[in-house]
Parts: C-alpha cells; sequence; structure tokens
C-alpha cells in the first residue's frame, strides 16, 4: 500500500492524489486504505517513517564501520543513490513532502508526527555530518565547516529524485555507473587538494 501511494503521489503530486487514486493504483477498493489510514496525509506519515527507515538502515553500518571518512562517504553516497533509483516514487515523496506539510495547515497530531519525521531526517544526516567532521580531522577533506557543507551535499544527492527517471532498456550496469558517477562527483566535492 505505501509502494501504491508513493507512486500515486508522484504521478499526480499530493494535492490530486485522493485516497481512491491510491485504492486505483494498489488496484483494491478505497474502503481497504481507510481500514489501515484515516487520511491521506496519515498514509503519507506512514510513507515517509518508511523511506527514512529503509534509508538509516541501508547507511547505518556503513557511517559507523570500518574504513576511512572519504571511503566511508564514497559508500554512503552510492548507498543513497541506490536507494532513489531502486525506491523511486518512494524517495520522490518523502524528500519533497515533509517541507509542503510544514507549510500547510496541520492538526496537533500530524504536527507531533512531522517532528518525528524531522528528528529521523536529522538523524540520518548526522550520520553524514559525523563521517564529514571525521574526515575533515584526518585531513582527508578540505579544511570546512561541516555543519554547512552538508546542506548542498545532501541537497545535490536528493535532487537526483528531480532528474533520474528509469528507462526501459535500464540495467543494473548502468544504474552502477549512475551511481558511481554522483557519488565521485559529490566525494570529489569535500577531497582535500
Amino acid at each position: 500500500m505505501i509502494r501504491a501511494a508513493a507512486k500515486a503521489f508522484m504521478e499526480y503530486g499530493y494535492a490530486a492524489t485522493s485516497i481512491d487514486t491510491v485504492a486505483d493504483v494498489l488496484g483494491a477498493t478505497k474502503g481497504l486504505v481507510y481500514y489501515y489510514y484515516r487520511s491521506k496525509a496519515d498514509l503519507f506519515f506512514d510513507l515517509h517513517r518508511a523511506a527514512m527507515e529503509i534509508n538509516l538502515n541501508a547507511i547505518r553500518p556503513i557511517a559507523t564501520g570500518e574504513g576511512s571518512a572519504a571511503d566511508r562517504l564514497y559508500r554512503m553516497l552510492i548507498a543513497h543513490c541506490n536507494l532513489i533509483m531502486e525506491e523511486l516514487p518512494l524517495q520522490c515523496v518523502s524528500v519533497q513532502g515533509v517541507q509542503m506539510h510544514l507549510a500547510g495547515s496541520t492538526t496537533p497530531d500530524q504536527r507531533k508526527v512531522l517532528e518525528n519525521l524531522i528528528a529521523a531526517r536529522d538523524a540520518y544526516e548526522k550520520h553524514f555530518l559525523d563521517v564529514l567532521v571525521q574526515g575533515v580531522e584526518a585531513g582527508e577533506f578540505r579544511e570546512c565547516d561541516p555543519r554547512i557543507l552538508i546542506k548542498p551535499l545532501l541537497g545535490a544527492l536528493n535532487w537526483m529524485t528531480v532528474w533520474y527517471r528509469t528507462r526501459p532498456d535500464e540495467t543494473d550496469e548502468t544504474r552502477r555507473h549512475i551511481a558511481e558517477e554522483h557519488a565521485t562527483f559529490l566525494l570529489r566535492g569535500v577531497l582535500r587538494d
């Protein structure tokens, strides 16, 4: 149901997507969707929570594992790129959605959920930040303020949700090449000359 909702939100946008739309994409009745979710917003929040859990589970072991900061950052960037390509609708909605809800009117319960989603997003960002700090301290990365650098780094990384679209002739090799090119470009922006 989460993936069907992500496809619907990605294709039609949040405002134009209804529970009926999600049910159509799912091939089910709207009653089934309402059985699990009281509202479109609740479904969206669960979708975002699922995306953050997938993302954290993918990069946490890399960030806290063995290897130089440069090696770990590169592998984290690759992992993030792969997640975008493997779960494009889920990642698109996740990247774009919280800001949209923050700008709109929300109930007190929804604001609490948003706070938790933002905390999960911040925890994800902190893994990247910690590796950047370690790289600067070890002399692997250029002198910079990692707290500032993290924003354009993740912004460029997440922009992939805007330009990447699966192609019919795409192969595992094609996706590997895309991830490596994107990660290499971003890593070069922080490496010491």
